[in-house]
């Protein structure tokens, strides 16, 4: 199935289809934040702006002139990329949606999803290691495979891709800035040293891209491609620092003013 049967041929059924799991999101978290308004303290607003702007972000890098495009230049590809993969996960994980739904559901119902959130499965998954590698080792497979042109003739693997793209970053995200109740918590060293390895490989993806582009991609939109992704992710990048380093900092403070008083 080619890329014109992706976004064309289908006609609107399909891009309804793509579209309905966004749309369902933002209904859920709307309606999810008037029922919690209604039993506890106001939710803040700038929470719900980050859940519509991540929303938004995903949906345009599947859905529109940016999807289309993809399928024909490799730079608007990339862009969609740090969309759907980078900058939605962080602003959806900084609206903090597992503490609306906490807020929102009964007691029963809150503490089974607890029960599900201190699974051992979760655990796995939420690990910093486990979900760098399932973020940018599937970066690496998509990029220095033929998987890359193999998705834009497959519709299944298509979607696939965008799916594993999107929560494997969300998952990424989750696990190394602390914006929900996390049972499963690692230290901030461990975090940031992952933080630091991912990066760096992320960003060595993308002078392989650059160097090496991938199979159908022509050198110049490589390129271009490639420093998008050098430039653009480390420009998320340093918020997702900046978020890690302001926890860290705030975690350690009372300790820090503790130990100030007792000294002296």
């Amino acid at each position: 199935m080619n890329s014109d049967h992706l976004h064309h041929g289908s006609g609107n059924s399909f891009v309804l289809i793509l579209l309905l799991p966004f749309v369902i999101a933002l209904i859920m978290y709307i309606l999810a934040t008037l029922l919690s308004n209604g039993r506890h303290k106001r939710w803040p607003l700038y929470r719900t702006v980050f859940w519509v702007l991540g929303i938004l972000c995903a949906a345009s890098a599947v859905v529109g002139p940016i999807a289309n495009r993809a399928h024909m230049d490799f730079t608007a590809h990339m862009f969609g990329h740090l969309l759907l993969g980078m900058f939605a996960p962080l602003l959806m994980v900084l609206a903090a949606p597992m503490t609306l739904v906490l807020r929102t559901l009964n007691v029963k119902l809150a503490r089974r999803l607890s029960y599900v959130l201190k699974s051992w499965p979760v655990r796995v998954l939420s690990d910093p290691i486990v979900a760098s590698l399932l973020n940018v080792g599937g970066l690496w497979i998509l990029y220095t495979t033929d998987l890359y042109s193999a998705m834009h003739q497959n519709v299944l693997l298509y979607l696939f891709i965008h799916l594993h793209v999107f929560f494997a970053g969300y998952l990424f995200t989750v696990s190394i800035i602390y914006i929900d109740p996390t049972p499963h918590r690692s230290s901030f060293i461990y975090r940031a040293i992952v933080l630091v390895i991912a990066l760096a490989s992320h960003d060595i993806l993308s002078k392989y891209i650059y160097a090496q582009p991938p199979t159908g991609v022509p050198i110049a939109q490589a390129e271009t491609g490639g420093m998008l992704m050098y430039y653009g992710g480390d420009t998320i990048d340093i918020i997702l620092i900046f978020i890690l380093c302001l926890q860290w900092f705030r975690a350690n403070r009372p300790r820090a003013i503790a130990h100030g008083s007792v000294s002296s």
